[in-house]
């Protein structure tokens, strides 16, 4: 059974957090129209949807992966870099704790759920301006005892490290060069996006197949030469609050 943990699209999305992007008018409609179809890829991936509610007090909400880190033994619960999306992990820790005993990180960390690329028992974590070294230090202490080695990652000019790579299969990575290096990624093949779509890094794998962003057709050819699965989804709109296909949902493996 796989569950994929996602939440609503806030009528407040246009307050949203920004960082690296412009800000720009949302067509609230337009965007929940496409998370709708995103959903629905999900659920033709054999995904479960659990959506939780959205709100007007949590603007980036639908970002529902920054809340949370889910491996095969637990989940971590995180501590938002931005302090007004920190409400939004308590209904993201009550849903996850009926699938994964729970942990969590503490003051002085902070530890988006986007920073975190986990390939095997591999995790790589961004250090950026949401996450810090005291966070990734924790992460390490919770997940070591379980097999797992984390390694923290210089991240520039991008807000997430998934916004710079992503795993698009076993072994495989997708990065943009010059948001993250590729030599820190030693035993992967790396794929890098094309020039001109700086942003088409970010892929969700889901088993065998791959959902990413129709904005980036070069890079998708790129990505052909695997042999992949691949599954178009436009979230154009939910891009313009600097979010994108990872970071929509919380993958939830189980047996």
């Amino acid at each position: 059974m796989r569950l994929a943990i996602t939440r609503g699209v806030s009528p407040a999305i246009a307050r949203c957090e920004l960082t690296h992007l412009a800000r720009q008018p949302i067509d609230l409609k337009k965007a929940r129209a496409q998370h709708a179809a995103y959903e629905a890829c999900l659920r033709a991936l054999g995904c479960t949807i659990r959506r939780l509610p959205g709100g007007d007090a949590l603007p980036d909400s639908v970002f529902v992966e920054d809340c949370a880190v889910v491996f095969d033994e637990i989940a971590v619960i995180a501590r938002p870099g931005a302090p007004p999306r920190r409400a939004e992990t308590g209904a993201v820790a009550t849903a996850l704790k009926a699938v994964r005993p729970l942990a969590r990180i503490g003051p002085p960390g902070t530890l988006d759920g986007g920073d975190v690329l986990r390939a095997g028992r591999r995790v790589f974590v961004g250090i950026s301006s949401r996450t810090n070294a005291a966070a990734i230090d924790q992460l390490n202490r919770l997940v070591s005892p379980f097999g797992y080695t984390v390694t923290g990652v210089e991240v520039r000019g991008c807000l997430h490290l998934k916004s710079a790579v992503t795993e698009a299969a076993p072994g495989v990575l997708l990065l943009n060069p010059a948001w993250v290096s590729e030599g820190t990624f030693h035993g992967f093949t790396c794929i890098e996006t094309d020039p001109g779509e700086p942003h088409g890094a970010n892929a969700l794998r889901i088993g065998d197949d791959l959902v990413y962003a129709s904005a980036f057709p070069r890079t998708r050819d790129r990505l052909d030469s695997l042999g992949l699965s691949i599954h178009p989804v436009d979230v154009s709109e939910l891009a313009k609050a600097e979010g994108a296909v990872t970071c929509c949902s919380l993958i939830v493996e189980n047996g």
